[in-house]
């Protein structure tokens, strides 16, 4: 540690947060405590911004969760921290790691957790930290981060993680001075964030920046306004606690509030400002999003009365696609289930030698799954990916000597890889990205064959299958080629935007002509986002009449934000 054997306890123990004139020579240091504080400032403040994060998904899809799943792992990392009193940083570096490990989400937040995992190996067994720990701290960060990606991207969260480490290690050639440290972090992570649409071309298309670099700024912003003495929390929240998303003024007497989302269309001859309805949203409650242009605007907002976003969006224009979520029921239904440990001891499944467990979003889905021989299905999906805890619980419950997971979308895979990879049971992934092939996957599993053997049926199924997807577009974009308006009925194809029109048969049609479904022979149609089966079912005539030699299915899938979501074999 350099001179630290010189200094008094008093230089020791300086912090952050001061605002003395610091000399050049004067070695500043981060304790603990102070890590700690920094972590949930980070935390905090990502929270405030994650519908800003999740606006920049690249796909005009509403289901972006960039920033969901890196404010619920910084909400695990500082969970694991919030009640130590410890002032050796390496030790609650290490905390932290493992809480940002055990709750992280989707692929942004695998990649978090990552990022603390390699801050957490740099300072192992260190008291405290000092610039050129920092330094190394943040190059072994980004290091790891990128070790554990398969195929590193650039213009992405690593790129920003990187970035910003090298001009820290620059700037701490001319200043010990942490909290200037800091403040170069947040510039040059932003600075970074900006030039990743020339990074990767798709970002440059659709006219955003990569979203989880931006959350990274987002903490680091979060820390450096900390030591800045400004804001990180709402003003309506208590200092000494740290509540889940969403809680705030919400969380009264009603419970948690309602999630309302809608699409405002422009009445013939008028126009929508953006800018007032911006302003108005954000004052009726938390997690406002607003979002598009003079003909059409995206809401998004948390508050404790649904109907007063809603009769405020139908004055001003024509609403649609609305949606309105309780989450006092979600939280009571989330509470439920933890409080029920010593059932589900009792309710333990007989002891099976492999079982497959499976992430499936919606009722129909999940009994689907259960009936092609799937032992435990994971609620989750697109906006609620689940936790690498989740993915252990649900191994521990399938009761089994092995495990094949199955993630169903490409944002969880890395996810099921870290369980596995950290189950005490052994645990096989089959990668598989979507719905459909998890279907097919789960279909070709044989429980009379041992693990390995049927991860390698179920993947060669599963390649075998080309997804669907009906949504809505939320913004104007062209991607791909496709040229899409706010508020189209959107097709994808295995991840890829590939058509757009003005109804969701039409958009139906279009894309099993682009998916070559004439090749194939069967067509199994998930219906779900609100749809019902009257509705659906003269759209799955529609395809049965284009495909007379098809086997055409029409199943009750639940899923929500997709219309339909496709399988072709």
């Amino acid at each position: 540690m350099g001179d630290e054997g010189t200094q008094t306890q008093a230089e020791v123990e300086r912090s952050l947060d001061s605002s003395e004139a610091r000399p050049q020579r004067t070695r500043l240091t981060m304790d603990g405590r102070r890590l700690k504080e920094l972590v949930k400032a980070g935390y905090e403040w990502l929270r405030q911004q994650e519908e800003v994060v999740n606006g920049y998904n690249v796909y005009p899809v509403p289901d972006g969760d960039t920033g969901t799943n890196m404010m619920h792992t910084m909400r695990s990392a500082w969970e694991a921290i919030a009640d130590m009193n410890e002032s050796n940083v390496g030790l609650v570096a290490r905390s932290v790691s493992n809480g940002a490990l055990r709750g992280s989400r989707g692929n942004s937040g695998i990649i978090l957790s990552q990022l603390w995992r390699g801050f957490a190996r740099s300072l192992d067994r260190k008291e405290i930290c000092d610039a050129q720990d920092l330094v190394a701290a943040m190059q072994e960060a980004a290091k790891t981060a990128y070790a554990g990606v398969s195929t590193p991207v650039e213009g992405t969260i690593l790129t920003v993680a990187r970035e910003t480490a090298e001009a820290v290690e620059a700037a701490a050639r001319d200043t010990h001075d942490m909290r200037r440290l800091l403040e170069v972090a947040k510039s040059a992570s932003y600075e970074s964030v900006q030039r990743t649409p020339n990074l990767l071309k798709i970002l440059k298309e659709a006219g955003v920046i990569d979203s989880g670099g931006y959350g990274l700024f987002i903490i680091l912003e979060g820390m450096w306004r900390f030591v800045n003495g400004l804001p990180v929390e709402d003003a309506s929240r208590a200092t000494g606690s740290v509540r889940p998303s969403g809680e705030a003024d919400l969380h009264h007497e009603g419970g948690w509030g309602y999630d309302v989302q809608y699409l405002i269309y422009a009445r013939g001859g008028q126009t929508l400002d953006v800018a007032q309805i911006r302003a108005d949203i954000e004052a009726m409650g938390e997690c406002p999003l607003v979002m598009g242009d003079e003909s059409i605007v995206k809401v998004h907002v948390h508050v404790p009365d649904p109907g007063v976003p809603i009769s405020y969006g139908a004055r001003l224009g024509s609403l649609r696609d609305v949606v309105i979520e309780d989450m006092q029921a979600q939280s009571e239904v989330f509470t439920a289930h933890a409080a029920l440990p010593a059932r589900k001891a009792e309710e333990s499944l007989p002891v099976a030698e492999t079982a497959v467990v499976a992430v499936a979003s919606g009722d129909g889905l999940a009994r689907a799954f259960k009936e092609v021989g799937v032992r435990v299905v994971v609620e989750g999906g697109q906006t609620m990916n689940p936790s690498v805890d989740d993915f252990l619980n649900a191994i521990a419950k399938a009761n089994a000597r092995s495990v094949i997971l199955l993630p169903n979308n490409g944002n969880v895979i890395m996810t099921a890889q870290q369980a596995a990879e950290i189950s005490e049971t052994p645990a096989y992934v089959v990668a598989t990205r979507t719905l459909a092939q998890g279907i097919a996957a789960a279909i070709a599993f044989n429980p009379d064959t041992d693990a390995e053997e049927n991860a390698a049926a179920m993947r060669e199924a599963a390649r075998h299958v080309t997804t669907g997807e009906i949504t809505v577009s939320t913004r104007d974009a062209t991607i791909n080629g496709v040229r899409v308006r706010a508020g189209q009925i959107i097709g994808l194809i295995d991840d890829r935007l590939a058509v757009a029109n003005d109804g969701i048969s039409s958009t139906l049609l279009a894309l099993l002509e682009e998916a070559n479904a004439g090749e194939r022979e069967l067509i199994t149609l998930f219906y779900g986002n609100g749809l019902t089966e009257a509705e659906a079912a003269p759209i799955a005539e529609a395809v049965r009449r284009t495909y007379p030699s098809h086997q055409v299915e029409l199943i009750a899938g639940g899923q929500p934000h997709y219309y339909f979501i496709v399988g072709i074999e």
